[in-house]
């Protein structure tokens, strides 16, 4: 409701305009109703993306934590000797060592260390490796060759107490490469060296 308002003309003035006062003021703010609605809906549109931005940080926080969960909470130090090889090539069980350590360092919480403070010890021996040609070409030359490895695996305590369901584990896996297509041989070795490390950690995880 509007209050009323007198209007005088000043007499004083050339052009006379009249003089409109309110004896009481209108409004002291103009509407806000539109705008506090376009606030509202924008934040009703805005939470469920904060929830989703919520949810997925914790989650990528419980993915890299739970890993700890998956070894034994009672074994926090390993140490991994030099992996013995029977293989005439060299340098194969300092390969699968170093493989084994990186592996070990980036998904369990074990910390490597050394054998007098190390509450376990994992070791392994390259048992046996194989190279194979699968087919030949018209040279009798090998075409696909396969490069194969068996190793052997014990995981202990410092009193000599496996720390896995059985005793020792025997790993094989073995990998075919193409010499004519520019694979090499220890290219396909590194392959499975690579693969070997993976299961050697997996096998490490408490048992379901």
């Amino acid at each position: 409701m509007f209050s009323k308002v007198t209007c005088v003309a000043k007499a004083t003035e050339p052009s006379t305009i009249p003089d409109c006062r309110s004896s009481e003021r209108v409004a002291s703010e103009p509407d806000q109703g539109p705008r506090s609605s376009f606030v509202q809906l924008t934040s009703l549109k805005l939470a469920p993306l904060l929830i989703l931005l919520i949810v997925a940080s914790t989650g990528c926080a419980g993915y890299n934590l739970g890993n700890q969960y998956l070894f034994r909470n009672d074994i926090r130090t390993v140490h991994v000797p030099m992996f013995e090889s029977e293989s005439n090539r060299r340098f194969l069980g300092q390969r699968l060592t170093e493989a084994v350590v990186k592996r070990v360092e980036e998904s369990t919480p074990l910390t490597i260390t050394d054998p007098s403070v190390a509450n376990s010890f994992l070791r392994g021996r390259l048992v046996h490796e194989q190279k194979t040609v699968v087919t030949e070409n018209r040279f009798d030359e090998g075409r696909a060759v396969k490069t194969a490895f068996r190793v052997e695996i014990d995981w202990v305590d410092r009193a000599g107490v496996p720390l896995m369901p059985r005793r020792s584990v025997l790993i094989d896996h073995s990998v075919d490469f193409i010499p004519e297509g520019g694979q090499s041989m220890a290219t396909a070795q590194q392959e499975v060296i690579d693969r070997i490390a993976r299961e050697i950690v997996g096998q490490m995880e408490m048992p379901w």
